[in-house]
C-alpha cells in the first residue's frame, strides 16, 4: 500500500515529480546544490517579505486566548 504525502505548500494536485532511484550520489548532490542556490536567490530577493509571512503563519491567531488554542501548555 502506498502512502500519499502532500508538500508543505498544502497543494494536493499538480505535476508529479519523480526522483530516479538510480541517481548517483554525485547527481543527487548537483540537484541539491541547484535547489540550495535557488533558495538563496529567492531569499535575497524576497527575504523581508518571506520573513514577515513566516512570522504571520507561526503567530497565534488574532484575538485568541492562549488557553483556547488546542494543544496549549
Amino acid at each position: 500500500m502506498s502512502r500519499r504525502t502532500h508538500p508543505s505548500s498544502g497543494l494536493s494536485r499538480g505535476l508529479h515529480f519523480l526522483i530516479d532511484a538510480d541517481w548517483s550520489p554525485q547527481q543527487a548532490f548537483v540537484v541539491f546544490e541547484l535547489l540550495s542556490d535557488l533558495r538563496a536567490r529567492i531569499w535575497m530577493r524576497y527575504g523581508v517579505a518571506l520573513h514577515e509571512l513566516i512570522c504571520e503563519q507561526l503567530s497565534t491567531p488574532t484575538g485568541a486566548d492562549i488557553d483556547d488554542i488546542e494543544g496549549g501548555f
